[in-house]
Order: C-alpha cells, then structure tokens, then sequence
C-alpha cells in the first residue's frame, strides 16, 4: 500500500473521529478561535480572563457584577442568558468556537454539543479549591495554547499573595470568620475547604468556622448560630444587598453579637466565592483592606 494511501486513510480516519475528541475536550489548540469562546458560568470566566483572553459571551452578567465584581468585563461580552439556562437560540446564532463551563452545572453536555464544542472544569476537589483553580487555569491554557500565560499569571499570582505576608504578622491569633448574607435568617459562612483558605493559611490566619461543611467550602446557616463566635474578626461579603444588610444590622439579635458589640465586623465588596485566582487575589487585597497592618 502507497504512503498517499496510508495518509489518505489517516486523514479520514482523523476527520470521523474529530467530533468525539471535540466531546472529549481534546481538540487540537488550534480549532479554537479564542475571540469566539462562549463561558457559561463564571469560573472559567475567570480561567479565561486570567490567560488575557476576553470571552465572546458570558452567562448572567447582571449577577456577575453584583456577585464577582472583579475582574469587570468588557462592554464587548454579549450576555446570553442565566447560567442554568442559557440562551440555546442565541449560542446557536452566536456560533462561537468553544463553549466552557463548571462541570457538572448548567445544561448538559450533549445539548450543547449541537452548537460548538466544549469542555467543563472542575472547581474544586472537595479539600482545596486553590490548588485546583492552578491545574484548571493550566489545562484551559494547554486548550488554547498558552502556557507562557499561564506560567506568568501564576508567577504573578504568587508575587502578590506574598507580598500581603508581612500585613499581617502583628495580628496575633485571633480567627477569622467569613460569612455573606443570605437572607433575613441565614448566612452562608465559608469553612478550612474554601477557595480562600489557601490564602489564609500563608497568612497564618486560623479560620473560625470549623463546623459543618459542603464539598464547595461553604455552608447555610440560621443567622443565631454565629452568636457563639466572641473573639474574631468577621468579614462580611457585600453582594449588592445594602437593604438587606441595613435591616440585618438593625435587629437585636445581630446587635447581641460579640463581635458586633466589639466592632470587629467589616463590611467587603464582593469577592467570588467559587472562582479561581484572580478571586483569590481579589480577596487577598479586600482582606488587607480589612485587616491588614492591624494588631
């Protein structure tokens, strides 16, 4: 058999295959067109920003801006739609290049292979999410054939968490509590498997929270359970909820708390919970701004 044969039955052997490895996640890097690449939910949002890459579209920015808040997205990003139910009819029409999400979130896998191929990426292990977001940022790198990114992000990434170190050296013991406000009874408190704790950890900072906990890092709970907390420090996550907070703060319950009573409760902006590390980054300068250079 000739070598035009032989190449000729590779080739076509390649091109019947290539749906399922677009289904698998293993297209070649060059397939991907990255100005066209659709993320329906935000982590690999941030996968993407991180690399220098803008995505084409991005599943619920209203709640993006209240809930992540940075990185701020360009004007240029088409919004289509919520993050459990994006807007099939306008992907389609869109025709984007690659569709990414959080595994295991939002619409499935086949269905939206009949628009563009596409991959998920994993948030968490259940244990350290930090960790995680590093293998996730490089495998969304290795998709689009950026690695040099990736290796400079990361660098960058550990330069700045470390520059924060010395902030906190004087602080003492003292643990720390991170809750945001669910509604007018429950709070959702952030356990030693959250996104941050990695941060904390280099800080020698001791998380407060060591009850209950789900595989995401965090947790509901009543509002009245965070009375048995007395000497910490509490941040607590704005989310465009000001009404919420205002009626909060104005109970005799939430005035009852210790760390209420000793004014050790801040107020932050919103940093995403479930991203990866410009999140983490983000919430390293918020807790400085909190809490840094204090005793």
């Amino acid at each position: 058999m000739s070598d035009f044969m032989i190449n000729r039955r590779r080739l076509l052997t390649a091109m019947a295959l290539s749906p399922l490895l677009w289904k698998m996640g293993t297209a070649h890097a060059a397939a991907v067109d990255p100005t066209r690449i659709v993320a329906l939910e935000w982590l690999p949002v941030e996968l993407l920003l991180a690399l220098g890459v803008t995505p084409y579209g991005v599943a619920d920015i209203p709640n993006y801006t209240l809930w992540v808040n940075e990185p701020r997205l360009p004007e240029s990003v088409i919004d289509i739609g919520l993050r459990t139910e994006p807007n099939l009819e306008l992907l389609t029409q869109m025709k984007p290049s690659y569709l990414v999400w959080s595994a295991g979130y939002g619409p499935s896998e086949e269905k939206l292979s009949r628009i563009a191929p596409g991959r998920g990426f994993s948030f968490s292990d259940g244990k350290k999410p930090l960790a995680n977001a590093r293998k996730s940022l490089s495998e969304m790198a290795q998709l689009l054939n950026m690695e040099a990114a990736a290796r400079s992000h990361l660098d960058h990434f550990d330069s700045v968490i470390d520059s924060f170190k010395p902030r906190f050296a004087g602080r003492g013991d003292r643990p720390l509590l991170m809750v945001t406000l669910l509604d007018a009874r429950h709070m959702l408190v952030f356990g030693n498997n959250c996104l941050f704790q990695e941060v904390l950890d280099r800080y020698g900072i001791k998380n407060a929270w060591e009850g209950e906990m789900t595989f995401w890092g965090s947790t509901a709970v009543g509002i009245d359970r965070l009375a048995m907390f007395r000497d910490v420090d509490v941040l607590c996550f704005d989310h465009g909820n000001e009404r919420e907070m205002q009626a909060l703060m104005a109970t005799p319950l939430w005035q009852a708390m210790p760390f209420v009573r000793q004014q050790r409760v801040k107020r932050v902006p919103a940093v995403w919970f479930y991203g990866a590390t410009l999140s983490a980054m983000h919430f390293a300068r918020v807790l400085d701004n909190a809490l840094g250079g204090q005793a």
